[in-house]
C-alpha cells in the first residue's frame, strides 16, 4: 500500500530505491526536526540571555566560526568514509547539547540568574551551535545522498527525502510547543506577576528539551548505522561521469575552494544560495525583532517561534503532496529554482506594504517553506554532474559560506536599523529602512533569476551527455 502510494506521488521506483530513499527520508526528518526543534531555543534563549539587538552581530560571529569549523570538515572528509562523519559530528553535537543543557539550568548563570546583556559568552556560543548544526549536518547528509545517488534515480527520490524532511520540520517544534505548554506554561497573579519558582522552572523545562534533542541526535546515528547494514551496494552507487578523472592523491584544504572559483556553475549555485539568505535574513530580522517585542518572557517567545517553525512544516509538506516537485519533472530544474526568488519579491512588496509581525509570520512561512519543499531538492540535485571533490568540499563552502557569509551581509544591513530609528524617529526611521532594503531586494531578484536558468541548462546538458560539470 505505502509503495503504491509512493510510486504514485513521486514516480515509479525501482527495485531497492524506495527502501533506500525511505530511510534516507527517516534520517533527513530526524536532522531537520532536531535543528526546527532547537531553532526556536536559538532566539528566544539568545534574546532572553544576551537580547535581540545584538542577532545581527551572532550572526557575524557564526561566519567567523564556521571558516575553522569548514577546514576541519574538509579534512575529516579526506581520512574518513561518510558514514563515520555522520558519527563523529553527532556524537560532538549532542556532548554540547548536554553541556549548553546544564548551562541553561544552572542557577547562577543559566536563563534563571536574570543576567542580561552583551557579556553572557554562553547565549553567543549557544546561538552559534544552533547555526552550525543547521550548517555541518544537513551539508553532510546532502553530499552522502548526492554521493550515492544517480540522476534519474534523484529525481524520483529526492522529493521523497524532502517529504522527511518536512514531517520533522513539522514535528520538532510541535514537540517544543506541547513541551512549553505541559512544562512551562503559568497562571498570572492578579497583578500580572509570575508565580513564585517560575523563571527557574521556565530554565529547567528549556534545558531538558535541549538534552531531548541530543538523545534524538543519538538516534541518528543508529538509523545511519542501519542505512549502511541493510541497503543493497548496487543502490549506493553514485553518478559517474565519461570525463571524470579518478582522484590521485588527497586535496588541500582549499581544494573545494579552488574549485569554486574556477567554476561558473558552482559560482552560480553560491550564488543563488547568497541571494535567497541575504533578502530572508533581513526579512527575518526584523520578524523576530517585532515578535521579541511582542512576547517578552523566554517561553512564550519559544512557544510562538515553534509555531512558526510548525506552520512552515505544515506548508511545506502541503506544497509537496499537492505535488509541487512535479514542475521539476515537466518544466525542468531551471523553472523550478526560478519560482522562489519569484516569491521571494512578492514576499518583499507585501511587507512594505505591510509592515506588521502577523504579515511577517507568514510571508517567512511562505519564503522558507517552498524553500524548503521545491528549491532545496532542485538545489542539491544539482551537485550530482560534479565531481567528488566539488560534492564534498566546494558544496561545504558553498553552503557554509554562500549561507552564512550572506546572512553576515545582510546582518550588517540590518545594523542600519537602529541608525535610522536614532535619526528619523521609530516610525519613519523603519519606513525608510523598509524602503531601502526593498529597492535592494529587487535589484538582487533581477540577478537572481538568470542565474536559475543558466544553471537549469548546464545542469540538463551534463546529464544527458554524461559528463561532470567540474
Amino acid at each position: 500500500m505505502l509503495t503504491k502510494i509512493a510510486r504514485w506521488w513521486w514516480g515509479d521506483f525501482q527495485e531497492g530505491e524506495l527502501k533506500k530513499f525511505g530511510l534516507l527520508s527517516l534520517i533527513f526528518g530526524l536532522v531537520i526536526g532536531v535543528y526546527w526543534f532547537l531553532r526556536p531555543l536559538k532566539d528566544s534563549v539568545f534574546s532572553s540571555v544576551v537580547g535581540s539587538n545584538y542577532i545581527p552581530w551572532a550572526k557575524m560571529l557564526s561566519l567567523i566560526v564556521v571558516f575553522p569549523l569548514v577546514l576541519i570538515y574538509s579534512k575529516l572528509v579526506d581520512m574518513f568514509p561518510r558514514q563515520r562523519m555522520f558519527y563523529a559530528l553527532c556524537t560532538i553535537y549532542g556532548l554540547l547539547a548536554l553541556l549548553f543543557a546544564f548551562l541553561m539550568n544552572n542557577s547562577t548563570y543559566g536563563l534563571s540568574a536574570g543576567l542580561y546583556g552583551a557579556d553572557r559568552w554562553w547565549g553567543w556560543a549557544w546561538y552559534v551551535y544552533v547555526e552550525s548544526f543547521g550548517s555541518l549536518i544537513v551539508a553532510l547528509f546532502w553530499a552522502f545522498t548526492a554521493d550515492t545517488t544517480e540522476p534519474e534515480s534523484a529525481a524520483r527520490g529526492y522529493p521523497l527525502v524532502a517529504f522527511g524532511g518536512q514531517l520533522g520540520n513539522i514535528f520538532g517544534p510541535l514537540a517544543l510547543v506541547l513541551i512549553m505548554h505541559n512544562f512551562a506554561h503559568f497562571e498570572l497573579g492578579p497583578e500580572g506577576d509570575l508565580p513564585a519558582g517560575a523563571a527557574q522552572t521556565s530554565a529547567s523545562v528549556h534545558a531538558g528539551s535541549v538534552v531531548f534533542a541530543a538523545v534524538i541526535m543519538a538516534f541518528i546515528i543508529v538509523l545511519v548505522k542501519i542505512f549502511m547494514a541493510t541497503v543493497p551496494k548496487e543502490q549506493l552507487v553514485g553518478y559517474h561521469a565519461k570525463n571524470e578523472k579518478s582522484e590521485g592523491s588527497e586535496p588541500g584544504f582549499f581544494e573545494g575552494l579552488r574549485l569554486i572559483f574556477s567554476s561558473a556553475y558552482l559560482i552560480g549555485i553560491f550564488a543563488i544560495i547568497s541571494f535567497y539568505e541575504i533578502i530572508v535574513t533581513v526579512l527575518d530580522f526584523n520578524f523576530k525583532t517585532l515578535a521579541s517585542e511582542q512576547f517578552t518572557m523566554s517561553h512564550e517567545l519559544t512557544k510562538y517561534l515553534a509555531h512558526y517553525g510548525i506552520w512552515v512544516g505544515v506548508v511545506s509538506m502541503l506544497s509537496i503532496l499537492l505535488g509541487i516537485n512535479k514542475i521539476q519533472r515537466s518544466l525542468g530544474i531551471g523553472a523550478s529554482l526560478a519560482l522562489l526568488p519569484i516569491l521571494i519579491a512578492t514576499a518583499v512588496l507585501t511587507f512594505k506594504s505591510y509592515p506588521v509581525v502577523s504579515v511577517l509570520f507568514w510571508i517567512m512561512v511562505f519564503s522558507k517553506a517552498v524553500n524548503y519543499a521545491l528549491n532545496q531538492p532542485s538545489m542539491k540535485q544539482l551537485y550530482i554532474p560534479t565531481s567528488k571533490d566539488a560534492k564534498y568540499k566546494s558544496q561545504a563552502f558553498i553552503e557554509m559560506y554562500g549561507s552564512r557569509g550572506s546572512k553576515a551581509f545582510a546582518s550588517s544591513v540590518n545594523l542600519w536599523r537602529k541608525t535610522f530609528i536614532e535619526k528619523f524617529g521609530g516610525v519613519a526611521g523603519v519606513e525608510k529602512f523598509i524602503f531601502m532594503c526593498t529597492i535592494a531586494s529587487l535589484g538582487i531578484v533581477g540577478i537572481w533569476l538568470p542565474v536559475t536558468f543558466y544553471l537549469g541548462r548546464k545542469f540538463k546538458k551534463a546529464v544527458d551527455e554524461k559528463s561532470v560539470v567540474v
